[in-house]
């Protein structure tokens, strides 16, 4: 006969188990901010090098984007295309590469370098004793 009610507890679950699948998830959002807080640091600094007065926008989400279009000379409607599947690849190429072009890294490589290993070559640009000159990007 069924009974509504079980009272065998499960077999499979314990008390540690949950208490170490929390730790693991406070840990990973612990590790997360800090990762966040660094890039977002790092932006500041490129914010900074750029001349920007407002460098404090690099620690908050949306802005953040629209100040580095404006920084990289395109218009703020492009941050529609960092919200289209595929379409915010190419966005995402070209604001690189004329990030790279504003620090005098005329080669491609190094777009590819921040493409890819953008956590190694952001911290690179905002960190680093390059300087950023607007003039270097070109105007369309």
């Amino acid at each position: 006969m069924l009974t509504l009610l079980q009272t065998a507890p499960y077999e499979g679950a314990d008390s540690v188990s949950g208490a170490a699948a929390a730790g693991l998830g406070i840990g990973t959002m612990f590790i997360g901010l800090v990762f966040y807080l660094f890039y977002g640091y790092c932006m500041y600094k490129i914010f900074q090098k750029a001349g920007r007065q407002d460098a404090w926008a690099a620690f908050i989400p949306i802005y953040n984007t629209i100040v580095l279009l404006e920084i990289v000379k395109k218009p703020i409607w492009w941050f529609i295309l960092f919200l289209i599947p595929l379409v915010n690849i190419f966005a995402c190429w070209v604001v690189y590469d004329r990030l790279a072009k504003g620090f005098d890294k005329e080669t491609p490589l190094y777009t590819i370098l921040i493409f890819f290993l953008g956590f190694i070559f952001i911290p690179v640009l905002g960190l680093g004793s390059d300087t950023y000159d607007s003039k270097r990007i070109p105007n369309d």
